[in-house]
C-alpha cells in the first residue's frame, strides 16, 4: 500500500514553505508511488491570525526589524507550563488552528514532515492529549536551533548544523533523533550546471563579473538603496536583481536607467533561481536560512545585507565564521567592498570554495530519505558521526 505523507509548513516568510516543497518533491523522486499533501496551515486559520502570523511578520521585518530579535531572544528561554505568555500563546494557536485540528483527524496519512515549528507544536499537544497519534519529524530552517522548534513527542529532528543540533540537545532532544542534514532545497540544486552555460541561457555573457541582488519571495528591504551603491561600482558589472512578489518595485526598478559601464536586468518572480545562483559571482543578499543554503549549493560567494535580529544575524554569523560570505553594514560600504572583492580573484575564490565546502545540495533527499526510513533506520548518532568525519578546514580568505 503507498505510504500518505503529510507535508506542514506556513507562510511566515517565503523559506519555510521552500522548504516543504523541496522536501516534497524529494519524497516523490524516491518513493513515486507515495501520496504527499503539502500544506500551508495558515491556510486553515482566521483571517486575523492569518493576518498577525504571517503579515505582520513581514510588516516588522520592513518597519522594526529589532522587535522580531526582541521576541526571538524572548521565546528562547525554558518553557514553563506556569508562565502566562507561555499559556497565552498556546491558547490563541489552539482557538484559531481549529480547521487545522480537524483537517488532522480527517486526514489518514503515516507520517507528517514540519518546515515550520507551528504544525509541530500544534501536533505535539494534540499527542501529549492522546488526540493525535501519527509519528512526526521536524525539519529546521536556519543554521542555527530555537526553543520553539522543540515540540515533544517527535520522532526526528533535521538540522543544518552540528551546533543546531548540539542546541536541541541542550533543550532535551536526545541526539540518537538528531540528524544533520543541511537545509532542505530544491531537488534542482542537487544537479550540478555548468556556470558558463547557465550565463548563456540567462543572456549573461558580456564577461562582466554577475553580481545577483535577491530581495526575498516577497521582495522587502532597501532594495533600490543598495542597487544604486551596486551602479556605483567603478568595475563594469552584470547585475541581476530579483523583486520577487512586489510587482510595484520590480515596475520602479525596469523604469532604471543603469551607467553605461554596466548592464542591468530586473526580474519578477522566478522558477530559474538555480540557474541564476549558478551563474552569479556573488550574491547580495539577507542571510534567510533557505536563500543562504541555495548560494551555497551553487558556490557563489554571500555579501550579507540587513539580517533580521534573531535567525538571521546568527547566519551570518555561521557564514561569516566559515569564511563564505562578507558583511555589509550600510550601502556605501557595499560599493567599498563589493569592488574590493572583484579586484581581488583569489579573495573572491576563497569565498567560493568555502561556499561549496559548506553547501547540502543533497539536503532535501537525506531528509526524505531519513523520514521514509524511519523507524527502521539505523544511523550514528550526530555527535559519533561527526567524530568520525569531521569538516574539512576553510580556504583561507585574505581580510
Amino acid at each position: 500500500m503507498a505510504r500518505r505523507i503529510l507535508v506542514l509548513s506556513a507562510s511566515v516568510g517565503a523559506g519555510h514553505l521552500r522548504a516543504a516543497q523541496a522536501v516534497e518533491l524529494a519524497i516523490k523522486e524516491l518513493e513515486p508511488q507515495a501520496e504527499v499533501v503539502n500544506l500551508d496551515v495558515l491556510e486553515l486559520t482566521s483571517a486575523a491570525f492569518r493576518r498577525l502570523y504571517g503579515q505582520a511578520y513581514l510588516d516588522l521585518v520592513n518597519k522594526a526589524p529589532h522587535v522580531l530579535g526582541y521576541f526571538y531572544d524572548l521565546l528562547d528561554r525554558p518553557p514553563s507550563p506556569q508562565r502566562k505568555s507561555d499559556r497565552l500563546r498556546l491558547l490563541v494557536e489552539r482557538l484559531n488552528l481549529g480547521r487545522f485540528e480537524r483537517f488532522l483527524r480527517g486526514h489518514a496519512c503515516d507520517l507528517v514532515v514540519n518546515t515550520h515549528f507551528l504544525p509541530a507544536e500544534i501536533i505535539a499537544a494534540l499527542r501529549r492529549n492522546g488526540d493525535y497519534h501519527v509519528p512526526q519529524c521536524t525539519v529546521t530552517t536556519d543554521f542555527e536551533t530555537h526553543r520553539l522548534w522543540v515540540n515533544q513527542p517527535c520522532e526526528l529532528y533535521f538540522t543544518a548544523t552540528l551546533e543546531g543540533a548540539a542546541y536541541l540537545e541542550h533543550w532535551g532532544v536526545p541526539g540518537d533523533d538528531i540528524a544533520v542534514t543541511g537545509i532542505p532545497v530544491h531537488p534542482a540544486f542537487s544537479r550540478p550546471k555548468s556556470h558558463e552555460e547557465c550565463r548563456a541561457r540567462q543572456n549573461l555573457t558580456t564577461g562582466r563579473p554577475v553580481v545577483l541582488q535577491l530581495a526575498g519571495g516577497f521582495g522587502v528591504g532597501p532594495v533600490e538603496a543598495l542597487l544604486e551603491a551596486m551602479l556605483a561600482c567603478p568595475t563594469p558589472l552584470e547585475v541581476v536583481v530579483v523583486a520577487g512578489r512586489n510587482t510595484a518595485l520590480r515596475d520602479r526598478l525596469l523604469a532604471r536607467t543603469p551607467p553605461r559601464e554596466h548592464r542591468l536586468h530586473v526580474l519578477g518572480f522566478t522558477d530559474q533561481m538555480d540557474e541564476l545562483l549558478a551563474a552569479a559571482d556573488v550574491v547580495v543578499s539577507k542571510p534567510g536560512g533557505l536563500t543562504s543554503s541555495e548560494v551555497l549549493a551553487r558556490g557563489a560567494a554571500m555579501a550579507i545585507v540587513n539580517p533580521i535580529p534573531g535567525q538571521e544575524s546568527r547566519n551570518a554569523d555561521y557564514l561569516l565564521e566559515h569564511g563564505a560570505a562578507v558583511k555589509i553594514n550600510n550601502p556605501p560600504a557595499l560599493t567599498l567592498k563589493l569592488t574590493a572583492l572583484l579586484r581581488d580573484p583569489h579573495r573572491l575564490t576563497a569565498l567560493q570554495a568555502n561556499a561549496r565546502r559548506l553547501g547540502r545540495p543533497q539536503a532535501a533527499f537525506d531528509v526524505a530519505r531519513q523520514a521514509l526510513a524511519w523507524p527502521q533506520r539505523v544511523l550514528p548518532p550526530w555527535k559519533a558521526a561527526h567524530a568520525a568525519a569531521p569538516p574539512a578546514s576553510p580556504a583561507k580568505v585574505q581580510p
